[in-house]
Protein backbone atom coordinates (compact mmCIF):
# COMPACT_ATOMS: atom_id res chain seq x y z
CA UNK A 1 0.00 0.00 0.00
CA UNK A 2 1.17 3.12 -1.24
CA UNK A 3 1.14 6.54 0.70
CA UNK A 4 -0.12 9.05 -1.29
CA UNK A 5 -2.80 11.56 -0.39
CA UNK A 6 -5.38 13.15 -1.90
CA UNK A 7 -4.22 16.43 -3.02
CA UNK A 8 -7.65 18.49 -1.19
CA UNK A 9 -10.05 17.61 0.45
CA UNK A 10 -14.06 17.24 -0.38
CA UNK A 11 -16.79 17.18 2.27
CA UNK A 12 -15.97 13.44 3.48
CA UNK A 13 -19.44 11.78 5.37
CA UNK A 14 -19.85 8.14 7.26
CA UNK A 15 -21.30 5.52 4.64
CA UNK A 16 -24.16 4.44 7.33
CA UNK A 17 -23.30 1.62 9.52
CA UNK A 18 -20.45 0.42 7.63
CA UNK A 19 -18.69 2.86 8.82
CA UNK A 20 -16.88 4.01 5.72
CA UNK A 21 -15.50 7.43 5.34
CA UNK A 22 -15.76 8.59 1.94
CA UNK A 23 -16.04 11.45 0.08
CA UNK A 24 -19.46 13.27 -1.19
CA UNK A 25 -18.54 12.74 -4.59
CA UNK A 26 -17.44 9.32 -6.08
CA UNK A 27 -15.91 8.29 -9.69
CA UNK A 28 -17.72 6.25 -11.71
CA UNK A 29 -15.75 3.79 -13.95
CA UNK A 30 -18.62 2.02 -16.23
CA UNK A 31 -17.71 4.36 -19.36
CA UNK A 32 -14.15 3.38 -18.78
CA UNK A 33 -15.08 -0.57 -18.97
CA UNK A 34 -15.46 0.99 -23.26
CA UNK A 35 -19.15 0.15 -23.23
CA UNK A 36 -20.29 1.79 -26.28
CA UNK A 37 -23.62 -0.23 -26.84
CA UNK A 38 -24.17 1.52 -23.30
CA UNK A 39 -23.00 4.92 -23.67
CA UNK A 40 -22.98 5.73 -27.37
CA UNK A 41 -19.16 5.94 -27.02
CA UNK A 42 -16.15 4.11 -26.91
CA UNK A 43 -12.90 4.97 -24.62
CA UNK A 44 -9.79 3.56 -25.77
CA UNK A 45 -7.18 1.86 -23.04
CA UNK A 46 -4.57 4.35 -22.96
CA UNK A 47 -7.22 7.10 -22.01
CA UNK A 48 -9.05 5.12 -19.48
CA UNK A 49 -5.61 4.36 -17.87
CA UNK A 50 -4.42 7.88 -17.80
CA UNK A 51 -7.63 8.55 -16.47
CA UNK A 52 -7.52 6.20 -13.45
CA UNK A 53 -4.17 7.68 -12.88
CA UNK A 54 -5.77 11.53 -12.20
CA UNK A 55 -8.11 9.21 -10.28
CA UNK A 56 -6.10 8.43 -7.99
CA UNK A 57 -4.39 11.52 -7.32
CA UNK A 58 -7.56 14.00 -7.00
CA UNK A 59 -9.42 14.83 -4.13
CA UNK A 60 -12.47 12.94 -5.16
CA UNK A 61 -11.65 9.72 -2.89
CA UNK A 62 -14.20 7.33 -3.91
CA UNK A 63 -14.32 5.08 -7.01
CA UNK A 64 -16.80 2.71 -7.70
CA UNK A 65 -16.94 0.15 -10.13
CA UNK A 66 -18.44 -3.34 -11.28
CA UNK A 67 -17.41 -6.84 -12.51
CA UNK A 68 -19.98 -6.34 -15.31
CA UNK A 69 -18.58 -2.99 -16.69
CA UNK A 70 -17.41 -4.45 -20.04
CA UNK A 71 -17.61 -7.68 -18.47
CA UNK A 72 -14.48 -7.44 -16.15
CA UNK A 73 -12.73 -4.46 -18.65
CA UNK A 74 -13.28 -2.17 -16.24
CA UNK A 75 -11.56 -4.05 -13.42
CA UNK A 76 -8.89 -5.31 -15.62
CA UNK A 77 -8.13 -1.77 -16.43
CA UNK A 78 -8.30 -0.12 -12.47
CA UNK A 79 -6.05 -3.20 -11.53
CA UNK A 80 -3.40 -2.65 -14.10
CA UNK A 81 -3.25 1.19 -12.58
CA UNK A 82 -3.05 -0.15 -9.02
CA UNK A 83 -0.36 -2.79 -10.06
CA UNK A 84 1.53 0.35 -10.89
CA UNK A 85 0.80 2.17 -7.86
CA UNK A 86 1.41 -0.87 -5.12
CA UNK A 87 -2.13 -0.84 -4.26
CA UNK A 88 -4.99 1.02 -3.27
CA UNK A 89 -3.38 4.26 -2.13
CA UNK A 90 -3.88 5.82 1.36
CA UNK A 91 -7.22 7.46 1.78
CA UNK A 92 -9.23 5.78 -1.31
CA UNK A 93 -12.11 3.49 -0.97
CA UNK A 94 -12.63 1.54 -3.80
CA UNK A 95 -15.79 -0.61 -4.18
CA UNK A 96 -16.85 -2.66 -6.74
CA UNK A 97 -19.96 -5.05 -7.76
CA UNK A 98 -20.48 -9.06 -7.87
CA UNK A 99 -23.10 -9.26 -11.16
CA UNK A 100 -24.64 -12.43 -13.03
CA UNK A 101 -22.49 -14.14 -15.91
CA UNK A 102 -23.42 -11.68 -18.93
CA UNK A 103 -23.48 -14.45 -21.00
CA UNK A 104 -25.42 -17.26 -19.35
CA UNK A 105 -27.75 -14.91 -17.25
CA UNK A 106 -26.41 -17.07 -14.13
CA UNK A 107 -27.38 -15.40 -11.19
CA UNK A 108 -26.80 -17.78 -8.74
CA UNK A 109 -24.80 -18.55 -5.34
CA UNK A 110 -22.22 -20.24 -7.23
CA UNK A 111 -21.97 -17.22 -10.17
CA UNK A 112 -21.58 -14.74 -6.77
CA UNK A 113 -18.22 -16.32 -5.58
CA UNK A 114 -16.83 -16.76 -9.36
CA UNK A 115 -17.54 -13.20 -9.20
CA UNK A 116 -15.69 -12.08 -6.56
CA UNK A 117 -12.84 -13.65 -7.33
CA UNK A 118 -12.68 -12.94 -10.81
CA UNK A 119 -13.05 -9.42 -9.38
CA UNK A 120 -9.95 -9.95 -6.77
CA UNK A 121 -7.68 -10.66 -9.33
CA UNK A 122 -8.44 -8.90 -11.70
CA UNK A 123 -8.01 -5.32 -9.59
CA UNK A 124 -4.72 -7.51 -7.46
CA UNK A 125 -6.50 -7.13 -4.23
CA UNK A 126 -6.62 -9.43 -1.24
CA UNK A 127 -9.86 -7.99 -0.14
CA UNK A 128 -12.82 -6.20 -1.62
CA UNK A 129 -13.11 -3.05 0.55
CA UNK A 130 -16.78 -2.54 -0.35
CA UNK A 131 -19.19 -4.43 -2.42
CA UNK A 132 -22.71 -5.15 -4.00
CA UNK A 133 -24.77 -7.25 -4.97
CA UNK A 134 -25.77 -6.08 -8.55
CA UNK A 135 -28.78 -5.68 -10.26
CA UNK A 136 -30.62 -8.27 -7.99
CA UNK A 137 -33.73 -7.47 -10.48
CA UNK A 138 -32.81 -10.12 -13.24
CA UNK A 139 -33.96 -12.48 -10.54
CA UNK A 140 -37.14 -12.76 -8.02
CA UNK A 141 -36.03 -11.22 -4.28
CA UNK A 142 -36.74 -14.53 -3.21
CA UNK A 143 -34.48 -16.30 -5.31
CA UNK A 144 -31.98 -13.87 -4.53
CA UNK A 145 -32.53 -14.73 -0.63
CA UNK A 146 -32.60 -17.92 -0.73
CA UNK A 147 -30.40 -20.72 0.86
CA UNK A 148 -27.72 -21.27 -0.88
CA UNK A 149 -28.09 -18.03 -2.98
CA UNK A 150 -26.86 -15.08 -3.95
CA UNK A 151 -27.17 -12.98 -0.83
CA UNK A 152 -26.23 -15.76 1.22
CA UNK A 153 -23.00 -16.79 -0.81
CA UNK A 154 -21.88 -12.92 -0.41
CA UNK A 155 -22.03 -12.99 3.50
CA UNK A 156 -20.18 -16.17 3.66
CA UNK A 157 -17.60 -14.67 1.25
CA UNK A 158 -17.64 -11.54 3.76
CA UNK A 159 -17.42 -14.13 6.67
CA UNK A 160 -14.33 -15.37 4.80
CA UNK A 161 -12.65 -11.90 5.00
CA UNK A 162 -12.79 -11.76 0.62
CA UNK A 163 -15.27 -8.78 0.95
CA UNK A 164 -14.94 -5.97 4.08
CA UNK A 165 -18.64 -4.84 3.37
CA UNK A 166 -21.60 -5.62 1.66
CA UNK A 167 -24.23 -3.20 0.11
CA UNK A 168 -26.75 -3.85 -2.67
CA UNK A 169 -27.15 -1.50 -5.80
CA UNK A 170 -29.82 -1.76 -8.43
CA UNK A 171 -33.19 -0.08 -10.17
CA UNK A 172 -36.79 -0.92 -9.15
CA UNK A 173 -37.10 1.34 -5.77
CA UNK A 174 -39.67 -1.28 -4.16
CA UNK A 175 -37.10 -4.63 -4.81
CA UNK A 176 -34.44 -2.02 -3.36
CA UNK A 177 -36.44 -1.18 -0.29
CA UNK A 178 -37.27 -5.09 0.48
CA UNK A 179 -33.71 -5.56 0.31
CA UNK A 180 -32.99 -2.55 2.98
CA UNK A 181 -35.82 -3.47 5.02
CA UNK A 182 -33.53 -6.87 5.60
CA UNK A 183 -30.86 -5.01 7.22
CA UNK A 184 -28.23 -7.18 5.74
CA UNK A 185 -26.82 -4.91 3.89
CA UNK A 186 -24.66 -1.62 4.96
CA UNK A 187 -24.62 0.16 1.74
CA UNK A 188 -26.98 0.89 -0.94
CA UNK A 189 -27.26 2.56 -4.60
CA UNK A 190 -29.90 3.68 -6.53
CA UNK A 191 -29.27 4.96 -9.83
CA UNK A 192 -30.96 7.21 -12.39
CA UNK A 193 -34.01 7.94 -9.69
CA UNK A 194 -33.13 10.32 -8.18
CA UNK A 195 -32.35 13.60 -10.87
CA UNK A 196 -33.67 16.60 -11.57
CA UNK A 197 -36.08 14.26 -13.92
CA UNK A 198 -36.83 11.45 -11.87
CA UNK A 199 -37.36 11.35 -8.36
CA UNK A 200 -38.73 8.20 -7.48
CA UNK A 201 -35.96 7.11 -5.02
CA UNK A 202 -36.89 10.28 -2.74
CA UNK A 203 -39.27 7.89 -0.32
CA UNK A 204 -35.83 5.22 -0.11
CA UNK A 205 -33.45 7.72 1.19
CA UNK A 206 -35.71 7.41 4.17
CA UNK A 207 -35.88 3.84 4.53
CA UNK A 208 -31.99 3.86 4.22
CA UNK A 209 -32.01 6.46 7.16
CA UNK A 210 -34.23 4.51 8.94
CA UNK A 211 -31.94 1.01 8.90
CA UNK A 212 -28.57 3.21 9.18
CA UNK A 213 -27.94 2.35 5.69
CA UNK A 214 -25.49 4.45 3.44
CA UNK A 215 -26.61 5.70 0.48
CA UNK A 216 -25.01 6.71 -3.10
CA UNK A 217 -27.25 8.34 -5.69
CA UNK A 218 -25.73 6.97 -9.24
CA UNK A 219 -26.62 9.05 -12.25
CA UNK A 220 -27.59 12.44 -11.35
CA UNK A 221 -26.80 13.37 -14.79
CA UNK A 222 -29.67 10.79 -16.10
CA UNK A 223 -26.82 8.94 -18.56
CA UNK A 224 -25.99 12.31 -20.37
CA UNK A 225 -29.03 14.69 -20.97
CA UNK A 226 -28.74 16.81 -18.24
CA UNK A 227 -24.73 17.23 -18.67
CA UNK A 228 -24.97 17.63 -22.22
CA UNK A 229 -28.05 19.02 -22.68
CA UNK A 230 -31.58 17.42 -24.25
CA UNK A 231 -30.36 19.00 -27.95
CA UNK A 232 -26.76 17.08 -27.76
CA UNK A 233 -27.72 13.84 -25.97
CA UNK A 234 -31.34 13.39 -26.31
CA UNK A 235 -31.12 9.86 -23.82
CA UNK A 236 -32.00 8.94 -20.46
CA UNK A 237 -31.03 5.93 -18.59
CA UNK A 238 -28.67 5.11 -21.45
CA UNK A 239 -32.47 4.74 -23.87
CA UNK A 240 -34.17 7.48 -25.88
CA UNK A 241 -35.71 10.06 -23.41
CA UNK A 242 -39.41 10.28 -23.27
CA UNK A 243 -41.49 12.97 -24.17
CA UNK A 244 -41.82 14.26 -20.98
CA UNK A 245 -38.07 14.12 -19.92
CA UNK A 246 -37.35 16.22 -23.09
CA UNK A 247 -39.98 18.61 -22.29
CA UNK A 248 -38.80 19.00 -18.59
CA UNK A 249 -35.07 18.74 -19.34
CA UNK A 250 -35.55 22.00 -22.23
CA UNK A 251 -36.80 23.91 -19.42
CA UNK A 252 -34.34 23.08 -17.30
CA UNK A 253 -31.78 24.18 -19.70
CA UNK A 254 -33.19 27.67 -20.29
CA UNK A 255 -33.80 28.12 -16.58
CA UNK A 256 -29.65 27.38 -16.16
CA UNK A 257 -29.06 29.54 -19.42
CA UNK A 258 -30.96 32.67 -17.72
CA UNK A 259 -29.07 32.39 -14.59
CA UNK A 260 -26.00 31.82 -16.52
CA UNK A 261 -25.14 28.43 -14.34
CA UNK A 262 -24.32 24.97 -16.33
CA UNK A 263 -26.93 22.79 -16.07
CA UNK A 264 -24.57 19.92 -15.29
CA UNK A 265 -23.49 22.22 -11.68
CA UNK A 266 -27.79 22.48 -11.25
CA UNK A 267 -28.18 18.39 -11.47
CA UNK A 268 -24.96 17.47 -9.84
CA UNK A 269 -25.86 19.53 -6.70
CA UNK A 270 -29.63 18.36 -6.72
CA UNK A 271 -27.77 15.26 -5.74
CA UNK A 272 -25.21 17.04 -3.48
CA UNK A 273 -27.39 19.05 -1.44
CA UNK A 274 -29.47 15.95 -0.21
CA UNK A 275 -28.46 15.46 3.34
CA UNK A 276 -29.66 12.00 3.40
CA UNK A 277 -27.42 11.06 0.13
CA UNK A 278 -23.48 10.25 1.79
CA UNK A 279 -22.07 10.01 -2.01
CA UNK A 280 -22.82 10.78 -5.54
CA UNK A 281 -21.69 8.83 -8.63
CA UNK A 282 -20.72 10.50 -11.40
CA UNK A 283 -19.14 8.86 -14.54
CA UNK A 284 -15.67 9.86 -16.03
CA UNK A 285 -14.15 8.87 -19.31
CA UNK A 286 -11.37 11.08 -19.94
CA UNK A 287 -8.92 12.90 -16.86
CA UNK A 288 -10.01 16.58 -17.80
CA UNK A 289 -13.32 15.41 -16.45
CA UNK A 290 -12.17 15.56 -12.76
CA UNK A 291 -11.42 19.14 -12.53
CA UNK A 292 -14.75 19.98 -14.75
CA UNK A 293 -17.00 17.80 -11.90
CA UNK A 294 -15.06 19.90 -8.72
CA UNK A 295 -16.08 23.01 -10.80
CA UNK A 296 -19.59 21.95 -10.75
CA UNK A 297 -19.81 20.93 -7.50
CA UNK A 298 -18.60 23.63 -6.08
CA UNK A 299 -20.59 26.40 -8.76
CA UNK A 300 -22.34 28.60 -6.91
CA UNK A 301 -26.40 28.20 -7.47
CA UNK A 302 -28.59 30.95 -6.49
CA UNK A 303 -31.74 29.69 -4.34
CA UNK A 304 -34.27 30.95 -6.95
CA UNK A 305 -33.19 28.32 -8.91
CA UNK A 306 -34.14 25.94 -6.78
CA UNK A 307 -37.49 27.32 -5.86
CA UNK A 308 -37.87 27.42 -10.01
CA UNK A 309 -37.01 23.83 -10.25
CA UNK A 310 -39.99 22.71 -7.81
CA UNK A 311 -42.40 25.04 -10.05
CA UNK A 312 -41.40 22.93 -13.17
CA UNK A 313 -41.55 19.88 -11.48
CA UNK A 314 -44.85 20.74 -9.92
CA UNK A 315 -46.31 21.62 -13.36
CA UNK A 316 -45.73 18.05 -14.74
Amino acid sequence: MINRQPTSALPVRTLGKSGLEVANLCIGCAPLGDMPDTFAYSVPEERALETIRAVFSSPITFIDTAASYGDGESERRIGMVLKELGGVPAGYTLATKADRDLKTNEFSGDQMRRSVERSLKLLGLSKLPLLYLHDPEHITFEEAMAPRGPVEVLLRCQEEGLIEHLGVAGGPIDLMTRFVETDMFEVAISHNRYTLLNIEADPFWDVCQRHGVGTVNAAPYGSGILAKGPRSYPRYQYADASKIYLYNAFQFETLAWRYGVPLAAIALQFSLRDPRIHSTIVGMSRPERLEETLKLASTEIPAEVWTEIDAIRRGQ
